[in-house]
């Protein structure tokens, strides 16, 4: 059955000049914020750029994820959320209308998972133990894995998978940041591989963003960032008065930083091998952030206060500042996962 997001809930710009600035909030806010809500009855939520609540869709899975990041993922057609509680991932995809998504598989995994990824024709999804690979093709996302390999410590910690062009980064809370190769068409190969240079003082890995030949990645108890290529760390750097960076999103030169204890957002310069914090609270929060992302102009963060979650919006502009554009309240305490889609898919 069919769950349809109303195209109609959603008000887009006249379409103009792409240099000018009624261009750049077109498409600003013609884009869709999606969160899971993480309820034993789990649902993919969709909101507005101005925080209003467009609908939500039930996954036909479990949620019951913690401690994680990347819980969604998402393209420009297609959105995955993990369904911890079982044991797989449902997969979302565009309808032929403009704004509308239905609930298009649901793909069943190795263990309980806790993140999603989407690179090289490949949904990847990491579990407590295990990494495996999932083809992308016409027909959707293949049930069946083409690659699978076991997690370093595999003990149940593990925190984000994210994917570069040849290898998997991953973290698990144990005190593991890993690489897992990809063959040339994407598929998991071979065996985890611990990365080289990890601080001595390593605590926590836990959330990563990529590109398409480096990571970033958060060592949230130490308080640190680390770079991440080649399977080596070429960089680590401090959190300044901002403690336990835990979640990351990227926007060109600019890497935010989710800080749970804070309560709030960092803003940092990234070129080459540096990392070089120039706003250390770029945005604040009622509760603790658990989760962050970035796409063409627009921000998201979920943030928990023990009793609602907030889904917070903002737009980010060519010097990396935060501007809120919304707030939407969200009546569970465990909302999870954040991503944000195009609402139109041409």
């Amino acid at each position: 059955m069919k769950h349809h997001l109303l195209a109609g809930a959603v008000t887009t710009a006249l379409m103009t000049i792409a240099s000018t600035p009624a261009a750049h909030a077109a498409t600003l806010f013609d884009q869709l914020i999606v969160a899971a809500s993480n309820a034993s009855a789990n649902q993919l939520m969709f909101f507005n750029p101005s925080g209003t609540l467009l609908q939500s869709l039930p996954t036909e899975g479990q949620g019951g994820v913690s401690g994680n990041a990347g819980g969604i993922a998402a393209t420009r057609d297609r959105i995955a959320v993990v369904n911890y509680g079982s044991s797989n991932v449902s997969v979302f995809v565009r309808d032929d209308g403009p704004t509308t998504f239905h609930l298009e598989a649901i793909v069943p995994t190795a263990a309980n998972p806790v993140s999603v990824a989407f690179a090289n024709d490949h949904l990847y999804v990491l579990s407590g133990t295990r990494v495996e690979s999932h083809f992308v093709g016409s027909n959707g996302v293949a049930a069946a894995a083409d690659g699978s390999a076991a997690l370093l410590h595999a003990d149940g910690t593990a925190g984000q998978v994210g994917a570069t062009r040849h290898a998997l980064v991953i973290t698990e809370k144990s005190n593991a940041v890993e690489t897992v190769a990809l063959s040339a068409r994407g598929v998991v190969t071979g065996t985890a591989v611990m990365a080289a240079n990890i601080p001595s003082n390593i605590d926590t890995p836990l959330g990563l963003v990529t590109t398409s030949d480096e990571a970033y990645v958060t060592l949230a108890h130490a308080d640190e960032i680390s770079l991440v290529r080649d399977n080596a760390v070429l960089t680590t750097v401090g959190s300044g008065t901002q403690h336990a960076p835990c979640w990351l999103a990227l926007d060109g030169p600019f890497l935010f930083s989710a800080n749970s204890p804070s309560m709030s957002v960092s803003r940092y310069a990234v070129y080459g091998q540096q990392i070089v914090q120039d706003a250390a609270v770029a945005a604040q929060f009622a509760g603790n952030p658990t989760d962050i992302a970035y796409r063409a102009g627009l921000a998201a963060v979920v943030d928990s206060n023990g009793t609602v979650s907030h889904v917070n919006v903002f737009s980010v502009d060519i010097d990396g500042n935060l501007t809120p554009q919304g707030v939407a309240t969200v009546s569970g305490k465990t909302t999870n996962g954040i991503a944000i889609v195009p609402a139109h898919g041409h």
